[in-house]
């Protein structure tokens, strides 16, 4: 394939429209999912409707996205959500929106994406976080979906390992995008990394030789991990 197809999901702010706009830089024809859609003008980039907790909306989406092409070079697993509350102020509803938009998502995104797969070329990329590696107070319902992602990727990826998928997860520490200022005011932004510094791993990802892959890409502010 001449061209290179990628599908972000969650592409309408934050990290997923830094992904979007860092891919058309590189000449990428992108497919941005997104339940609001996505803010950019630009000759190739294709804007869909995506609610990824619905495997309908999941299948649709697709089905637009076979009109243009068979394969896709890359695929990052983007949309999610992230909110606080103590354990026991969490309830059963907003505990279950991580699980549905976090987990179920991506296993949405991953399952009708089987068709599109590039023999020995696509790259899975998913976004998690640290916070999937150890727990954090104030965010149970966070911590847990990212953990639970973990391992659904990790068994997609020995799954589909006869067909040379590449899969990369990226664990950032707490990034300066503007899902903070919905949140909390008690968090020094400036100990956060920069949208720029989570760019930068990713491009090295994403540039890497055709053979590497990166199943668990950890990375800090300076000043360590956000408490």
């Amino acid at each position: 394939m001449s061209k290179k197809y990628a599908l972000v999901t969650g592409s309408s702010s934050g990290l997923g429209l830094e992904i979007t706009q860092y891919l058309l830089e590189e000449n990428y024809i992108v497919y941005g999912g997104s339940r609001r859609g996505t803010d950019i003008s630009h000759p190739n980039f294709i804007d869909l409707e995506l609610d990824v907790t619905d495997e309908e909306s999941v299948a649709n989406m697709f089905d637009e996205i076979g009109k243009d092409t068979f394969g896709l070079n890359l695929i990052v697993n983007n949309a999610g959500i992230f909110e606080m509350g103590s354990v026991n102020e969490t309830d059963s509803e907003m505990f279950n929106d991580h699980l549905q938009t976090n987990v179920l998502g991506c296993f949405h995104i991953l399952k009708h994406s089987y068709d599109f797969l590039i023999e020995n070329k696509t790259h899975v990329i998913s976004i998690s976080s640290i916070a999937s590696k150890r727990g954090f107070p104030n965010v149970a319902a966070y911590c847990a979906s990212k953990f639970g992602l973990n391992g659904l990727i990790e068994s997609t990826r020995e799954e589909w390992k006869s067909l040379g998928i590449k899969f990369s997860t990226l664990m950032p520490g707490a990034i300066d995008t503007p899902i903070w200022e919905s949140i909390s005011d008690d968090f020094e932004r400036s100990k956060m990394l920069d949208p720029e510094d989570f760019i930068h791993v990713f491009d090295m990802v994403v540039k890497a030789p055709i053979d590497m892959q990166f199943p668990e890409v950890r990375f800090l502010h300076r000043s360590g991990a956000i408490e």
